[in-house]
Parts: structure tokens; sequence; C-alpha cells
């Protein structure tokens, strides 16, 4: 009779004299035990497989939320067992009102607010690291990487099973994980850190088996020990993917262009590996890869002296990229508050768009892209505790074809030499994570065949640093985290002096006391670091930092820095109410001081700020902050000139947001940065999400941003009458700049491995500026009017004539080109994703891009709205198959 009555159970039906667990009963168990089966169990989601008979139940979970500590309000039952190929977990998640179960159906990763379940692994057993794999009521997959105890990262891909499947109880789950996608030691008897996780969507309610604490930092570190599995190995893992693509191009082209006929097509085939190196490391090799971007880029409109930063989208560096993250361990949190944090890696630079230029010609043809010949990436464990990461790329001499109509000649220019980028980063860990230390270098070396590249291009590029981080108490309370690096960087003397003179540092500055242009330099080299205190553990807070950057750190060979010679520093502290109350679910109230120094010891920036968040018992919620910031110093505004004043600024933000559960829920935002009556910035806008069905869904997010700038930097030519500005002019112009975009994304799902994704990216803005003016004086904002006094300025329609002392006076006449523009683009693309296979996938991608500009500043919506729509349009076609094979 318990033999049927256990049958019965799993089979999903509970028979009347076995109810399901009460939640009152349960007990958080700190060990969980896995059962070896002998034979695979099919994955269909329906637990009447004879392998779950014997299982053991794993039935301990406590809420998280909305009530930290209390029973769940829905039972939920685990099983695990395994065999020689695979770990198996099984879940009946009983739910009183199974008609009531959300089930909505999304692209793999994809959040939907959905009835979740999810499992997390910590094969090595290091309590910092590990998986999750998790499975919504619809059968949407869920999964990624662990790291830094409390972090996650959802860029891995697993191959691996997972079904689910709604009955009269409730849902459940059915996964299959097989050795080939964990890591971990070889050995007779394995101990595993394990946790589940259950999400009821319609209460906003997630439970655990191991309770992540609000209060406290740690996850990883908290899980239970799964236990049980022996007599297993690592087994020899080996993934083969190789891939086709097939693009057409249709473009926009001058007439008797010899390079360009308005259609270009491309075939390819490359192929990526992935293998093991002992049980523990595993290597990923690409020949000839395909990183060609799914999702295009934004347009953007910059007027700033910094690069337009756009993150890495292309899989084979995004996966596993969380190895490589330098200086971020121990602490839960970061504050920045205008720290410009220098990133060692940023592997677009790998692949990036030539960076060498082209003699004056009539055509060119120049890639988009520098090819990438081949890449190699190792990471995993060595030993028990150090954790490696190595990834070496090399890419390929790019050429820009040239053809001059006046001598009837083609020639050939080299733009980017063959470039070895490499990246080596170790990382220890002490036990129970208490400290840890690390190390991280990367290299970039180029070999030239043009010896002119040589003045546009680094020849070679070094970075290495330390990080860590200790814990100061028992409880895990108080962590300090840190990192020290350098960089030296090697180039012609040309090179050299045009990296001291660039926005990054400006050595040229006339009023600088620590910096100045050598032009004989043939290298550059600095350093930097950063030092965080965080109260990460109960409901009072506080986050305290330290940081700086000599002028001569540089990391944009191989990084992505936007300033050098910086000191800064920030105290903050706050308070949070976890516990719902009468009208509150949530509260959070937080503050505080930070501060900036140039090299020189000027202040460029100071200020406080505040910031509150709360969610009200309905799930919706309002975020306020806002910052003073008092007078300070600029060294960026005349770009390389002297200092000039920043008058004090106010800024506010505000964003409310209704309950996402919903089938209609929004988000309204905006915020204005105010200096005076004519110097402000302001922005709005709102995200609108519909999901007319459980599998589609429906974003619209526009944005609105208007400013009115009364010194927008122009440019900067000599003058040797103007003694006071150091014998420059500083020109600036008010300006009236507005931009209208948006993104409109349309999700629709058909099954969890089949997907349609529309996305469209519209961009209206203009600049107009106003009479131009020049600097007076350094360390003001004060300017003289051109046109006005003795000055004088004469108007044309694209460029002006300016003189600072009028005909006949020493002074020279200058001219400066008209800056008013109007730019509007309409980006998108359409992708249809079909697994068809586990592991293999095929792509059909269409993107469109359409771009139109007017020399007019005047901002009108419906005429630039037209100008959008009419502009030619360039279509890119693309069809990618990839199939995965594992010989194993």
């Amino acid at each position: 009779m318990a033999l049927l009555c256990a049958c019965l159970v799993l089979a999903g039906v509970q028979p009347p004299s076995s109810p399901p667990p009460s939640p009152d009963s349960a007990v958080v168990t700190r060990q969980v035990r896995a059962l070896r089966i002998p034979t695979p169990i099919a994955v269909d989601g329906s637990l009447n497989d004879p392998g779950w008979v014997s299982a053991e139940r794993i039935s301990a979970f406590v809420q998280r939320d909305p009530h930290e500590g209390a029973m769940p309000t829905e039972s939920t039952v685990v099983l695990v067992a395994y065999d020689d190929a695979a770990v198996y977990i099984g879940a009946r998640l009983y739910d009183a009102a199974p008609d009531s179960i959300v089930a909505r159906l999304g692209r793999r990763d994809v959040f939907t607010n959905s009835d979740l379940f999810t499992a997390y692994l910590d094969p090595y057993h290091d309590r910092r690291s590990g998986f999750y794999f998790g499975i919504n009521a619809a059968g949407t997959l869920y999964d990624g990487t662990l790291f830094n105890d409390d972090w996650d990262d959802d860029s891995w891909d697993g191959v691996w099973q997972g079904e689910a499947r709604i009955d009269e109880q409730g849902w459940v789950v059915e996964m299959r994980i097989p050795y080939s996608q964990l890591r971990f030691s070889g050995g007779d008897v394995q101990v595993w850190g394990v946790n589940f996780r259950r999400e009821i969507a319609r209460k906003n309610e997630i439970d655990f088996h191991s309770p992540r604490l609000k209060n406290a930092s740690g996850f990883v570190s908290r899980f239970a020990d799964l236990v049980g599995i022996e007599r297993i190995e690592p087994p020899r893992r080996l993934e083969v993917l190789p891939y086709v693509n097939a693009q057409a191009a249709y473009t926009q082209h001058e007439p008797g262009d010899p390079f360009n006929d308005g259609s270009t097509y491309t075939p390819a085939v490359g192929v990526d590996v992935r293998t093991a190196l002992g049980s523990n490391l595993t290597l990923n090799a690409t020949v000839n890869p395909d990183f060609g971007q799914v999702e295009v880029d934004p347009a953007v409109v910059n007027l700033s002296d910094v690069e337009t930063f756009f993150g890495e989208k292309r899989p084979f560096f995004i996966e596993g990229l969380a190895i490589f993250d330098f200086g971020f361990g121990g602490a839960s949190n970061y504050w920045g508050f205008n720290w410009p944090g220098p990133d060692m890696l940023h592997t677009r630079r790998m692949g990036r768009a030539p960076q060498g230029s082209t003699p004056g010609s009539t055509y060119e043809d120049r890639p988009e892209g520098v090819s990438i010949l081949g890449a190699v990436k190792l990471t995993g464990k060595v030993g028990s505790r150090w954790n490696l990461g190595t990834l070496a790329t090399v890419t390929a001499r790019e050429y820009a074809q040239l053809y001059d109509t006046t001598a009837d000649l083609g020639s050939r220019k080299e733009i980017e030499p063959l470039t070895y980028y490499g990246v080596f980063r170790l990382q220890r860990e002490f036990p129970e994570g208490r400290h840890g230390l690390g190390t991280m270098v990367t290299a970039t070396v180029r070999d030239f065949d043009d010896p002119t590249l040589r003045d546009q291009i680094s020849s070679s590029a070094i970075t290495g640093g330390v990080d860590g981080w200790k814990f100061l108490d028992r409880d895990k309370e108080w962590v300090v985290t840190g990192w020290v690096a350098g960089s030296h960087v090697r180039g012609s003397e040309s090179r050299i002096t045009s990296l001291q003179r660039s926005s990054a540092r400006y050595y040229q500055r006339p009023d600088a006391e620590q910096t100045s242009v050598d032009t004989n330099a043939t290298s550059l080299g600095g350093w930097a670091a950063r030092f965080h205190l965080n109260k990460q553990k109960g409901n009072w807070f506080s986050n305290s930092g330290v940081g700086l950057i000599s002028p001569g750190f540089e990391t944009n060979d191989l990084g992505f820095m936007s300033r050098s010679g910086v000191i800064n520093m920030h105290a903050g502290a706050g308070h949070a109410w976890r516990n719902p109350g009468k009208v509150f679910r949530y509260r959070e109230l937080m503050g505080a001081l930070f501060q900036n120094y140039n090299w020189d010891g000027d202040v460029t920036g100071r200020g406080v700020w505040g910031n509150t968040w709360l969610q009200f018992l309905s799930y919706w919620s309002v975020g306020l902050n806002a910052a003073y910031n008092p007078p300070t110093l600029s060294d960026r505004r005349t770009r390389g000139g002297p200092l000039t004043r920043n008058d004090p600024g106010l800024e506010l933000n505000v964003n409310l947001n209704s309950d996402r559960r919903k089938t209609i829920s929004f988000g309204l935002w905006g915020g204005r940065y105010h200096q005076g009556s004519q110097d402000y910035d302001g922005w709005a806008g709102f995200d609108l999400r519909y999901r007319p069905a459980p599998n589609v869904s429906v974003t619209v997010g526009p944005s609105f941003s208007w400013s009115e700038e009364p010194g927008q930097y122009v440019t900067t030519y000599g003058d040797t009458t103007a003694n006071v500005t150091y014998d420059a002019r500083y020109v600036f112009a008010p300006l009236s700049y507005n931009e209208v975009a948006g993104n409109i994304r349309l999700n629709w799902t058909f099954t969890p491995r089949l997907s349609l994704e529309l996305f469209a990216q519209p961009l209206i803005s203009s600049g107009e500026y106003g009479t131009l003016t020049a600097l007076r004086a350094p360390r003001t904002f004060d300017f003289d009017v051109y046109g006005a006094g003795a000055s004088t300025l004469e108007d044309s329609t694209s460029y002006y004539y300016v003189d600072a002392d009028g005909p006949g006076g020493p002074a020279p006449r200058v001219r400066i080109n008209n800056q008013d523009f109007s730019f509007q683009s309409l980006r998108g693309n359409a992708v249809l994703r079909w697994e068809y296979l586990p592991g293999s996938t095929l792509y059909v991608v269409w993107t469109q891009s359409r771009d139109a500009s007017q020399a007019s500043g005047a901002f009108r919506p419906r005429e630039s709205l037209e100008h959008m729509v009419n502009a030619p349009a360039d279509n890119i076609f693309m069809v990618k198959v990839s199939y995965w094979w594992n010989p194993t």
C-alpha cells in the first residue's frame, strides 16, 4: 500500500491519505541527497518515471518575498537523481488555484513575470560560484552562471533539457543537466552546493530552500550540501559548433562607385570548439568566427568629448565574460558618483572599425569591422581555489581600396595592422570567501606594414593590476575591496603626443601645473587605484570609496576609459525597511556626499545626493532622488584650454512604476538639472508594456530630452592678442537642443524554441546654436559676444567670419562653420530564431537603417519625421545555421 501511494504521488496524483506537506512543518535542511538511478529518466514533465519513486522528497522552503521568513503559501516538493551522464531534478509545485498559474511564453533567458522554478548548483563546492537552471510554467528556459557569491550572469547558454506541465494540482518540472555542461573535480564521492527557488507570479512570492537574506550579503555560500553523488567522473567534454552564414546587403551608393553597386553578397563558414582540459578547465576556440550582432546599436548624437560606450553583444565574447571582471569582488554594490571607472577589458575593441585614416580619393572601400582570424579562451579553476581566465585573439591586417577618377588610378592603404590581443586573469579565493586576491594583465601588440600608420595607432599597450577583498568580521558585515593597476603604451612620437592631447587627459591645458606635452616621448605610463568600505548586512548599510587615476593611465587599446588625472571620493549610507507594513511593502532611504579633484588639486565636482524608493502593498512603486552641486571648476569644457567655472546646480529625478504582473503595465520617469534660468537640462519618458497573449509582448518606450546650454564649445583658434586666455580664443555659443527617441519591441514566442522579435529605434534630434562668443577669462563662465563692441561677426548660410577687434586690428579674421544640425535615424531589425535541435540554431535576420540630416537646427518634429521615413534605406538580410555536435 505504501508503495502504491508513493507511485501515485510521484505520478502527480495525490491520494487522500497523503496530503501535501504542511508549510508549518517545513524546516530548512542543510543537506540534500541525490539518488542514483539505473536507467535515464525521460524528461517529459510528468514525474511518472520509475526513477523518481525512491528519490528523497525535499519540501522545506521559506519565503523571501513578500514576507521574509514566513512559510510559503503553496507547497513544493523537489526530487534529485543522477546517473553516469547527468543529474536530474524534478519538482511538484502544488497550487490551490491551478487556473491562476501565470504561464507566459518567452524567448530563452527573457524574463516574462511567470511562475518559475530554478535549481542552483555549485559543483566545485567553493561556495562562491556555480550555475543556475530555470524553467517557467510555459516551458521557457533560463540558465547562467553564478560568481562572487551574490552575482549572476545569463550570457551562458548550456545544452540541457527542461519540460514543464500544468495540471489539476499545480504544475510539474523535469530537468536533465548533463555533466558535460558542468565543471567539477574528480573523485569517488562528490559534495556539491545546491539550492532551489520558486516564484508564484500572481502573489509576487519568492520561496527558497536555502534562504537568500534581504539584510545580508551572500547567496552561494548559503547553499545546502548535495550529497549521494558517487562514482562519477567529469566527462571528456568536446562540443563542436560549425556554422554557415549568408548575407546580402543592399545599401546606398554613389553612381560610378567601382566598389559598391548597391548590392553585396557575403558567404561565410566557421567553427567554434569547446573542450575540457582536465576536469576543471574549459577551452573555447574559434576559427573564422561569426561575430555578427543580431541586434543593432542605437543611433547616438554625441556632443561631448567622450567616446560613446556600446556594450558587448557577440556570443563568443559574452559567454564567461564575468571571470574577467576586475576590481569587483566581495562587496555586493559599488557606488560611483562621478567616478570615471576605467575598464581593463572591453572586448568590443577586438574587431572594431579600422582606426587608420586614408588620403583623399574620389571613392574608397573600407571594411566596417576588422576581421578576427581566430580566438582562444580558457576558463576554469586551477586546484580548488584558483580561478583562471585567458583570452587570446588575432585580428587581420586590413586595407582600404581607393580610386581617384582624376588620375584614373586605384590603390590600397593599410588602415589596421595585424594585431594580437591577450588577457590573463587569475584570482585566489580563500576559505568561506572571507578574502580574495587576484591579478589581471592585458597586452596589445601590433605589426605594421605601412610606417605612416604608426602615427595613428599605438604599437603596443600593456596593463596590469591586482585586486582583492577582505571581510573584517565573522558575520561578513563589513568588507574592504580594492584594486591597483598600471599601464604602459608605446608608439611613435606623433602617436604619443596625440594620446597626451586626447580628451582623456588634455596635457596641453595652458594653466595645468602637473602635466605638459612632451613631443619627444615614445611611451606613456600611469597608474590607477580604487578602494571601497561597505557595510552590507542589516537594515543599515553604508558605502564609501576613494579612487585615483593618474594623468598617464591608459586602457583604451583593449579596455575603455574616458578620463584620467582624477581623484574621486564619496561617503554614503542608507536604511531599508524590508518588512511590509500598513502602506508600504518596502522602503529605502539613502544619501551621500561626494567630491572630485583634478591632478592639480582643483575641485571639479562636489555635491550632496539623496534617494528614496517606496513600494506600496499594491506593488506600485515610486522613486525620487535629488542632488545639489556647489560651484566648482571644469577642466574639460574648453577641450584642452584653461579652467572655467561651473555654476551651482540642482538635480531632481522621479519615477513611477505600476504592478508589472498585469497585462498592461507602465513606467514613467523624468528629471531636470538646473543651473540657472538659461542653463538647464530636462528629460522624460515612459515605458508601456502590453501582453495581449501569454506568448506575445509589446513594449513602447518613447523618451524626450531638451536643454538650454549658454556655453556649448564650438572651436579654438590661435590669437596672439588674446593674452588673458593664453594666446587663443575659445569659441562657444548658446545651444538649444531637443531630442525624441524611442524603443519599440514586439516579442512573439511560438514555442520555447521558436521566436520572432521585431525591434525599432527611431531618433529625431536638433541643435540650434546662438550667437558666437569667446571665453572672457580663465576660471569664469563669462563670454564676449562676437558682433558686440569692436568685434565683428559676418553671418553666412553655412559659416561665419569672426574678428575679435574688427577690421584693421591685429586679431585674425577667422572662418567658423555653422554648427546647426538636425538628425533623424530609424534603425531596426527582425529576428526569427529557431533552436531546431538542442544547441543548434537557425537565425533569419533582416536589419534596416535610415539616416537623414539637415543644416537647420530648428526643432520641427513633423518635418523631421517625414525626413526619417522618406530617407533611403540600407537593408541587410542574413541567414545563419549552426549545428551543435557533441561526440562524447
